[in-house]
């Protein structure tokens, strides 16, 4: 039985109607930039962070690079974040003309490491990018007691909706840092029918800025405060994402359910290492990623079974070609590094069936001969 990594349109045939009148709610409108559809995903996205503001923008990516120009992040600047991690976590970085340092990540969460960030800082450091990797939030008061003072932009691309106890009280995603955000990137767990971003802040201030940023760096046409982007988020991807958030939170306990399956058929091998959640946290499982020895090799055995995998992530930030002017060296972050010879991302979609399932934990354990 093949078992997909990922299948879209297994969720787009529940939701399908719901979907389609939302869409053509907005073409019925011809208000395709910006406006009431855009202005509801916002509101609504700022009620599950608990935030004071939401501002809708063009990807994920744009997010990152508009948190960064609204803390005056540029030349000169140092910006301390992890290795293990999508590209545009520190691509953004470079593209706003600051430097990115890297950090080491804890071993069990893959989640940037506190400590390591405290000792990163320097006179020049302006920010920290702290990453909510696979949909488990990071550590963001420790490190925000690591560096106070230093703003801290929330990458919560994986992490819509995840929650951590933080001073006994359950803090959301986005809502804690000086900025938070968030991806629409079809594979998430709240995903567009293309790209899409959101930022959240409590702080006015930034809201503001955000949102001229966001519109070529004015709040009125053709009158411009400052050199901003375009970048608006699409009307279109707006209602898809309004019709699909009231599932946001029964798909992930979906999620949960399926990642407990595979932690309970997988836990006597011992080769396998299944994913840790810290006992604050609640995680989304935007991936379910699993460690193991010999890894390439586990990923083609699934793979002639018909099962989908992805490795997430192959090579550490520090170490890329296009880094390689920072001067990393192989052995600076020992973790990320040996994370990323490791990690195996299971399918762990809504939609499994308990037969899927069951599929792949056979192809595991068929592999490590159990």
């Amino acid at each position: 039985m093949p078992v997909p990594l990922l299948d879209l349109k297994a969720q787009h045939g529940t939701i399908r109607d719901d979907v389609v009148a939302a869409v053509m709610g907005v073409v019925d409108s011809q208000l395709f930039i910006l406006g009431d559809a855009v202005a509801t995903l916002e509101r609504s996205v700022a009620e599950l962070s608990h935030t004071r503001h939401a501002i809708g923008c063009a990807s994920g990516t744009d997010a990152l690079l508009l948190a960064l120009r609204a803390l005056n992040v540029g030349r000169g600047d140092d910006v301390v974040t992890t290795p293990f991690t999508f590209f545009a976590t520190a691509g953004t970085i470079h593209n706003v003309g600051a430097t990115p340092v890297f950090v080491d990540i804890e071993p069990d969460t893959f989640n940037i490491l506190p400590d390591a960030v405290a000792a990163a800082r320097t006179s020049r450091t302006k920010a920290v990018v702290p990453v909510d990797l696979f949909g488990q939030m990071a550590a963001l008061e420790a490190v925000t007691a690591a560096v106070p003072g230093l703003p801290i932009i929330e990458d919560a691309a994986q992490s819509i909706g995840a929650r951590r106890m933080i001073d006994g009280e359950w803090r959301m995603a986005g809502e804690v840092p000086t900025i938070g955000t968030f991806s629409f990137f079809p594979s998430k767990n709240l995903g567009g029918y293309g790209d899409g971003g959101m930022l959240v802040t409590q702080d006015e201030r930034l809201a503001e800025r955000l949102r001229r940023l966001r519109m070529h760096g004015g709040s009125k046409m053709y009158f411009h405060d400052e050199v901003g982007y375009n970048s608006r988020l699409d009307a279109l991807q707006a209602a898809v994402l309004s019709a699909k958030l009231p599932h946001l939170a029964g798909w992930s306990a979906r999620r949960r359910q399926n990642a407990a399956y595979y932690d309970a058929a997988l836990k006597d091998l011992a080769d396998v290492r299944t994913p840790v959640v810290r006992p604050e946290n609640e995680s989304i499982f935007n991936q379910y990623t699993i460690r193991v020895p010999r890894r390439d090799a586990l990923q083609a055995f699934l793979k002639e079974r018909g099962i989908g995998t992805a490795i997430y992530y192959p090579l550490p930030l520090h170490l890329q070609p296009c880094f390689a002017y920072l001067g990393y060296r192989e052995g600076q972050c020992p973790e990320s590094e040996r994370a990323a010879t490791e990690v195996l991302s299971l399918p762990i979609y809504p939609e499994l069936t308990e037969s899927q399932l069951d599929e792949v934990v056979a192809g595991v354990r068929a592999y490590f001969g159990r």
